[in-house]
């Protein structure tokens, strides 16, 4: 799966990944009124409208971007209608050929972590038959209990060919209270990298690891850091955006060759029709806001990276 993903990066030439986070202040009134008269005001309701909106901006940039990346979290607060919008989803995503990377920080031990692994991109065993839980091609993983949480998951990557992205320096302002704190003399985000291009080397694509990285587009320097200690892993970049990175920023996070990088944003383009840039398109076409919003962020980078 990291092939297919380097490949789209390069046809597309937009190193994006759209965060599809959906809130209901960011679904448009005329959506959030037609699912509630046919759901009433229920999670069945919201989870109907989160479809509605996410399927809107879909069908609006699914040729422009290689991925997506929906955010688990924003369909777990509506229950069992909202997890299965999240399946519903991640489906709808791979029929239109977009890669997906489900969000879901998982990270625990053992018959945990398998199960999880297994979850979101094995296939589980039942009776004489198997199947496929919620089907992405990559997942989020933190590993904080160590290579006993990630080791299931390069299990379920070296069988499926599918990929994870471990958490490494995260884009919160928070993130510094323990990923910066010094070990050996080396900060903790540091040695977490030195770890995952040691992991990725198990895990080989053409060109990079089906283990990944995430570190935030808000820590610039870090990410140099990083860049050289993991040459052959894609990282992923949060923060674009609505956190306040901005193409300028994300130069060092990629090689040479303009690859090894891509940068999420969420609510910068899922609710671009919100924002002041935008407001001309209007709530009844937010879906044609957000495509312009991924247009003018593959401009940025783009500039970003011609003049580094």
């Amino acid at each position: 799966m990291i092939n297919r993903l380097m490949e789209k990066i390069q046809k597309t030439g937009a190193p994006i990944v759209v965060g599809l986070d959906p809130m209901l202040k960011f679904v448009p009134e005329q959506i959030q009124k037609k699912a509630f008269s046919e759901y009433g005001e229920t999670l069945e309701g919201a989870a109907e409208a989160v479809w509605q909106y996410n399927k809107g901006i879909v069908d609006a940039i699914w040729d422009l971007v290689p991925a997506v990346k929906p955010q688990i979290a924003m369909y777990e607060q509506f229950g069992v209608p909202g997890v299965a919008v999240f399946k519903r989803t991640v489906d709808y995503c791979r029929e239109k050929g977009l890669v997906v990377i489900g969000d879901v920080k998982r990270g625990d031990i053992g018959s945990t972590s398998e199960a999880y692994a297994v979850g979101h991109l094995g296939r589980v065993q039942v009776g004489e038959r198997s199947y496929s839980g919620f089907g992405e091609d990559f997942a989020t993983v933190n590993p904080y209990l160590g290579s006993d949480g990630i080791r299931p998951f390069l299990k379920v990557c070296q069988e499926e060919k599918k990929g994870i992205f471990v958490l490494v320096k995260t884009s919160n302002p928070s993130s510094g209270e323990f990923q910066d704190r010094l070990v050996d003399g080396k900060p903790l985000y540091e040695i977490v990298g030195e770890k995952v291009a040691a992991w990725g080397g198990e895990c080989m694509g053409e060109q990079y690891s089906y283990v990944g990285a995430v570190v935030g587009a808000t820590y610039p320097e870090q990410g140099k850091l990083l860049r050289k200690k993991m040459p052959r892993t894609l990282i992923l970049v949060p923060g674009y955006g609505a956190q306040g990175g901005k193409g300028a920023d994300l130069v060092h996070f990629f090689n040479e060759d303009g690859l090894g990088a891509i940068i999420n944003s969420s609510r910068g383009i899922i609710a671009a029709y919100q924002q002041e840039q935008y407001a001309k398109y209007g709530a009844q076409n937010y879906a044609d806001a957000s495509r312009a919003a991924v247009l003018a962020m593959k401009e940025d980078i783009a500039k970003a990276l011609a003049a580094r």
